[in-house]
């Protein structure tokens, strides 16, 4: 998949630029977070190096592939989600307008920032480039430090506070598309991943689920709070294939041959136990299959569908 026009051909270097510094509370349990976002002055030779390293960032991505709670990029690739899927008009909204009263004036409204965002405009196009921050934006970190410089050949005090600005790309918000070079870090920024918990115990509820188990107790303590166990729940919650008998059917007759550990009781419902659970979730996944030209069987950490 090719990258987004809308990314692929934004004029970074012409373009204007504001950095928007974020502080961010909430976002558990599902609710979205609290963005409080304050735009900064940035000196030229600043703008100029954020710019390199913003031009370097996409030049980097050579392939894109659609995101998915499994699914994982390389260095030289990222992941593609619809902004409306996520709370990114928040940060959007935020700094759509550099007013007086959002200027950065005093220390404190530095220190502890979650993440920046450079905000890059060029005639009616614009471009949101989001990164984390690093420790040296934290105050814990900074009151266990002396800060130093180098200069004449000595080290010598320097209470001039000092951060660090990462030259790398979490992600992109590109109008209505965010190119993520991070998942990691997206997900974090976002609390795009918080939802995962509360999707299980929606799962959970389900009847066409539930109805597969003889008992779901084992599998839910299985799934616990674990981030990596959450992600794949929802993903077979999106993908639906306990939902079809012939799956289902077919999951039964042979997944001895594929390897799975599965037991079925007498009315041929799934029983898990603690020893089970994960082929458990690699069957509904659908992620043990079959080379019909090796005749190996294989575990994949994600599938995507080619006839």
């Amino acid at each position: 998949m090719t990258i987004p026009a809308v990314l692929n051909n934004f004029d970074i270097q012409n373009a204007g630029l504001t950095v928007w510094l974020f502080k961010k509370s909430g976002g558990g349990a599902g609710a979205a977070p609290t963005y409080t976002g304050r735009w900064i002055t940035t000196e030229d030779d600043l703008n100029i190096a954020l710019k390199a390293s913003i031009g370097e960032a996409r030049s980097r991505i050579e392939e894109v592939q659609e995101y998915g709670l499994l699914a994982q990029n390389n260095e030289g690739s990222a992941l593609l989600i619809d902004t409306a899927e996520t709370h990114a008009g928040l940060i959007v909204t935020q700094s759509a307008n550099a007013l007086p009263q959002k200027k950065v004036k005093k220390e404190k409204e530095v220190i502890n920032t979650d993440f920046f965002v450079v905000r890059l405009t060029h005639g009616d196009e614009v471009l949101h480039v989001v990164r984390r921050t690093d420790s040296s934006w934290k105050t814990k970190k900074r009151k266990g430090v002396i800060d130093i410089g180098f200069r004449d050949n000595a080290l010598e005090l320097d209470n001039t506070p000092s951060f660090s600005l990462s030259k790398y790309v979490d992600f992109f918000i590109a109008g209505d598309r965010i190119i993520i070079p991070h998942k990691a870090n997206f997900e974090a920024v976002l609390s795009y991943r918080e939802a995962h918990a509360n999707e299980f115990v929606t799962l959970q509820t389900e009847v066409e689920f539930a109805q597969i188990f003889s008992d779901l107790a084992p599998l839910t303590a299985f799934v616990g709070s674990n981030k990596i166990h959450l992600r794949r729940m929802c993903s077979i919650r999106q993908k639906g294939h306990y939902k079809d008998q012939a799956f289902m059917a077919n999951l039964r007759q042979h997944h001895a041959a594929h390897g799975l550990a599965l037991q079925f009781d007498g009315s041929g419902l799934i029983v898990c136990t603690p020893n089970n659970c994960r082929d458990v979730m690699t069957a509904l996944l659908d992620h043990r299959l079959a080379s019909a030209f090796s005749q190996n069987v294989y575990d994949v950490p994600d599938a995507t569908q080619v006839a």
